[in-house]
């Protein structure tokens, strides 16, 4: 390169702002500060905040600019429209005027970094009319360096500005921003980012695609700087001629359109179409974490256009993706797209820890399908209603279930019941041991007793030979505890204050306790699955299982005893089940 030859300027400094005029999406600030101007209320204080690349510093140096022109012929004053020839005007633009003067705060954090600017504010500017401070980055400063600011800020002299910059506005202290004139800089909306693009991409004479600028547009997120680094890539990737395909591939995107047909394809349920799909666009160099987050950006979409349908018109968005999407939007329901969100969200963040990314977003779409074609709960309603049989004409009703599933009294309400022996209302009359007239009293001695170890041995590892009250003999499991007998007889001694025999036997021994719930537990199941709406619901659902069965019926009917089975099934066809007898 020859001393005469210019270097390269990117085009995000090239085509930086030199005025209010030129700095797009931000209009209600230009109007604020355009008038504060005309009116001579310029503040001494400002504070610009916003994302990356939306104008913060930039707008900084206009306004500094702005303060310090002198127009062309040097007889001008404060303007919001610099002339950008006078000497004050090239040097703030060239970066080295001697009264404006930039710090990041990034780098110079400390309180003496602040005393510099203290001890120089006393002083007035060299040659300009007002000497102006920007601090960029102004959140990083530390809180000596804010608080020994605060006295300053607030009452600087009259030749003194300050301009601050800063993309956390939440980490400046409330004592600092009372002191400044706050202005939020915008994220620049698409439409305005496509023309502002297109006119760049003109005057560098490269032809840019109107698509390839909305996916540059999209990627960008509002901010300017980004979109211009993207475009002058995207110039340089298409030599001259740059397809919405080349910046795809620039930015590592899978095709949209091909994500809204693997976004179908999970839709219906297709988890073999769906995975084919995925790995033909992994194949093409999709990154498979970019596949997932266009598919949540997709279901976002969708479920905002389904409520708000004017939000479908995006200008990034092409016009057939548009009418696609519209039509998607009206088709599924809600839920399957707040489902699908919520997968997505777990999906993404599994991919990002997982070591093989391309497996881990493959498991992801294999569980979305799985569950887009889960029925919706008015569908379950619906079938369970078709699946119940009417009830009978003649009859006055359906029949209310049996009491058991051996036809008996259920086994809880005979635990509780003492079987034929006298009642507990009658314990103070008769001697101790007549409380216990069966076994599951002693079964439920040993609960109120709260002894939950005893109890867990008694009801798995003994099988009941023989009982009357006083004497117990019985069979142990194999892994029955050898002292389980003379532990349980001194604790049923210590509890009632008679004398228990405890004796064991090696045969004879009937079911556990945990053995007989066990079996009740299977035949109730089985029962329930005889009624045709739990038949319609595993039909519906068909890995799902019977966790808990509940008896229904009133709590005083549960506790009758074995005579309540007899009367249940003999009962008269218009028995209400809930009358007290």
């Amino acid at each position: 390169m020859t001393e005469t030859q210019t270097p390269y300027q990117v085009l995000a400094r090239k085509y930086r702002p030199e005025s209010f005029a030129d700095l797009i999406g931000q209009d209600a600030m230009v109007r604020t500060l355009r008038n504060a101007f005309a009116a001579d209320r310029i503040h001494h204080a400002f504070v610009m905040t916003g994302i990356r690349g939306t104008g913060k510093t930039t707008t900084a140096r206009i306004i500094a600019k702005g303060l310090n022109c002198i127009g062309a012929d040097g007889q001008g004053g404060p303007t919001t429209e610099p002339c950008g020839v006078c000497e004050h005007c090239v040097a703030i633009s060239e970066g080295r005027h001697v009264d404006v003067l930039e710090m990041d705060a990034a780098s110079r954090t400390g309180v003496d970094d602040i005393r510099e600017i203290i001890a120089s504010v006393a002083y007035r500017s060299a040659s300009a009319r007002y000497k102006i401070y920007i601090i960029d980055e102004v959140h990083m400063l530390s809180n000596n360096a804010f608080n020994a600011l605060l006295k300053t800020l607030e009452e600087p002299p009259a030749h003194v500005k300050f301009i601050f910059a800063t993309t956390e506005i939440r980490k400046v202290p409330v004592t600092v921003l009372s002191r400044c004139q706050r202005f939020d800089l915008r994220r620049i909306e698409p439409d305005v980012m496509i023309a502002h693009l297109e006119k760049v991409a003109t005057a560098e004479g490269g032809q840019v695609a109107h698509d390839a600028l909305a996916l540059i547009t999209r990627a960008a997120e509002g901010s300017v700087r980004d979109a211009m680094s993207l475009l002058d890539q995207a110039i340089s990737h298409g030599a001259g001629e740059t397809t919405a395909d080349q910046v795809r591939a620039m930015l590592g995107l899978a095709d949209r359109a091909r994500v809204l047909d693997l976004f179908d394809q999970i839709m219906r349920g297709d988890a073999a179409g769906a995975l084919e799909e995925l790995a033909a666009q992994y194949a093409d160099g999709a990154d498979p974490m970019a596949v997932l987050r266009d598919l949540a950006e997709i279901t976002h979409w969708l479920s905002v256009t389904k409520i708000t349908p004017e939000a479908g018109n995006d200008p990034t968005i092409p016009p057939e993706e548009r009418d696609r999407g519209a039509q998607m939007a009206a088709s599924l329901p809600m839920r399957v797209l707040s489902r699908a969100w919520q997968m997505l969200l777990k999906a993404l963040e599994e991919v990002a820890q997982a070591p093989n990314a391309m497996m881990a977003a493959e498991m992801a779409i294999i569980r979305l399908t799985h569950v887009a074609d889960l029925p919706s709960p008015e569908e379950v309603l619906r079938k369970w209603h078709d699946a119940t049989p009417p009830a009978g004409g003649g009859g006055g009703g359906a029949r209310p279930a049996a009491p058991g599933p051996s036809g008996g009294v259920p086994r809880s309400a005979a635990l509780r019941g003492g079987g034929t022996g006298p009642q507990a209302a009658l314990a103070g009359a008769v001697p101790a041991l007549a409380q216990y007239p069966d076994f599951a009293a002693v079964v439920a001695l040993i609960t109120e007793k709260r002894d939950m170890a005893l109890l867990l041995e008694v009801e798995t590892t003994l099988r009941l030979v023989k009982y009357s009250p006083g004497r117990i003999e019985f069979q142990p499991t194999p892994d029955a505890a050898p002292d389980l007998a003379a532990r349980l007889a001194g604790r049923l001694q210590g509890w009632t204050g008679a004398r228990w025999g405890v004796s064991v036997t090696s045969t004879g021994g009937g079911a556990t306790l945990a053995e007989l719930r066990a079996e009740e537990i299977d035949a109730k199941a089985a029962k329930a699955l005889e009624n045709p709406v739990v038949a319609a619901v595993f039909a519906a659902f068909p890995t799902a299982k019977i966790a808990e069965i509940s008896d229904l019926r009133a709590p005083e009917a549960v506790e009758e005893d074995a005579t309540l089975a007899e009367t249940v099934a003999a009962f008269d066809p218009d028995w209400d089940p809930f009358e007290d007898t």
